[in-house]
């Protein structure tokens, strides 16, 4: 059954509270006004509905853990460089656009991989524990889900922490791999440029020509991230085993995604035809404004800290 429509009130006034992001981390969070009463008290009794809650999280989680997206206004890659992500064809095609993305990759993994969940995270496996939360899908590739000890969970685009072979399919660590990189580039060094979201950091050309690539080690076969690149799609498996866990739950909510790629679009449209109610906590808008019954605009770790799974 779909629950009424709520209209929010502009003229409430907005709850002070601390901010859930450490100041040194707002580089990446959006501006956004603290959210106000009326509209937590809407989630409040959107999730108390719920029986078997259906979560989707986007960059806008992680972002409060010190990690960049590609969309926020002023804040996001887009916003501060004319550099876009690689594509899945050329990474496959090249080998130079290969080592350049590896030689990056390099440099700004012990950063990327020591970021921690935040207030936010640490809420949603929160939820899981006290059974309000069936099944969580993170668009995200940074693993802070299941550091937060998240068990109920798919990583629809894949996790930066693993490396697969595109030969063999061979899967490994990318801890193990960073142990490779430092064998086989003993003198090499790059002055690290601007933190992309995936991982990676901006060096020039010229800075990755002696930059050495590892092979798989058992068939030869090129290295990947086991992650969805631009321009790949999701597996048809990973889809099919998402929309059966949509179909066990009763409501669905959307955290700190824009939506805008198709991949966890589609599961709000598959909402939709079923009938269930929808929403969303994010800062600005989303494609799927028009799908949900209740919006709110917010810091999600700030929002989940006054949220309780009743």
């Amino acid at each position: 059954m779909r629950l009424p429509w709520r209209v929010l009130a502009p003229h409430t006034a907005p709850v002070r509270r601390a901010s859930s992001v450490p100041a040194g981390l707002m580089n990446f969070v959006p501006a956004c006004s603290t959210t106000d009463a009326h509209s937590l008290e809407l989630l409040q009794d959107f999730v108390t509905r719920a029986r078997r809650l259906f979560v989707i999280t986007g960059a806008g989680l992680s972002t409060e853990s010190g990690i960049p997206d590609y969309r926020s206004e002023g804040v996001g890659l887009y916003a501060r460089t004319d550099r876009r992500p690689m594509q899945y064809a050329e990474f496959v095609r090249s080998a130079k656009s290969r080592q350049r993305y590896w030689a990056r990759n390099f440099v700004g993994w012990p950063q990327f991989s020591s970021h921690w969940p935040n207030s936010a995270h640490k809420a949603l496996q929160r939820w899981e524990e006290r059974g309000k939360l069936h099944w969580l899908v993170t668009q995200n590739v940074d693993a802070l889900h299941s550091k937060a000890g998240q068990k109920r969970l798919t990583e629809l685009h894949g996790c930066a922490h693993r490396v697969t072979c595109l030969g063999c399919g061979a899967i490994s660590a990318r801890e193990e791999l960073q142990r490779r990189f430092i064998a086989l580039n003993p003198e090499w060094q790059a002055q690290a440029g601007t933190v992309a979201p995936d991982g990676d950091v901006f060096l020039e050309d010229e800075q990755v020509l002696h930059f050495r690539v590892p092979s798989c080690d058992d068939c030869g076969g090129i290295l990947k991230p086991e992650v969805t690149f631009f321009g790949d799609s999701v597996n048809k498996a990973t889809v099919q085993f998402v929309h059966e866990r949509l179909a066990e739950s009763d409501a669905v909510l959307v955290m700190g995604s824009s939506l805008q790629v198709y991949s966890g679009y589609r599961f709000l449209l598959a909402a939709r035809d079923r009938e269930m109610p929808v929403a969303i906590l994010n800062i600005g808008p989303t494609r799927a404004d028009h799908l949900a019954e209740l919006k709110v605009s917010g810091r999600c770790g700030e929002v989940l800290s006054v949220i309780q799974p009743l």
